[in-house]
């Protein structure tokens, strides 16, 4: 009776000991990207869920390698990775006089390919790109040492196929 229980644990404990394995093996240590995921309404997320559906295999040059957890509201290309996330919230900047009036040292609006853009320079070199004038909005975080205009360039087609013109909720 004592050997049927002690075959019994460890075959049992056998599986969860390859899910602890598999579960180290994909821990953040590994090197890929992670990125918060947004949550937005039903209409907004459809919206994101549509241009996901769209956006370029490559950006910059990087193949595109998507941020955990998995989401189709996040994306992500290259080592450093480049981070996509659409849905999240109106960034403050843009309701800052100083930005449109173009006095603010750290914020800039402009526009790339017909997608306009609030650029947010960080304090690590890199940058936060929020589109403007659009349904849904969507941002972009460009790693220090990238080309950030290659990067909107890239992404312009895909958002103005995807996010139509006007004001997000």
């Amino acid at each position: 009776m004592n050997s049927f229980r002690h075959r019994r644990i460890s075959v049992l404990g056998l599986p969860a000991l390859v899910l602890l394995i598999t579960a180290a093996g994909c821990s953040s240590a590994d090197g890929s990207a992670s990125a918060a995921v947004p949550s937005p309404g039903a209409k907004t997320a459809k919206l994101c869920q549509n241009l996901d559906k769209v956006l370029p295999a490559k950006v910059d040059g990087a193949d595109r390698e998507d941020p955990s957890p998995a989401s189709t509201l996040t994306a992500g290309w290259g080592d450093p990775a480049i981070i996509l996330r659409c849905g999240v919230v109106r960034p403050t900047k843009m309701s800052d006089p100083k930005v449109a009036e173009g006095r603010d040292d750290d914020a800039v609006a402009g526009g790339v390919n017909g997608v306009r853009w609030l650029m947010e320079q960080q304090s690590d070199g890199s940058y936060r790109f929020t589109t403007a004038l659009r349904r849904a909005y969507v941002e972009v975080r460009v790693p220090e040492g990238r080309d950030t205009s290659s990067v909107l360039i890239d992404l312009a087609s895909a958002v103005k196929k995807a996010i139509p013109e006007g004001i997000a909720d």
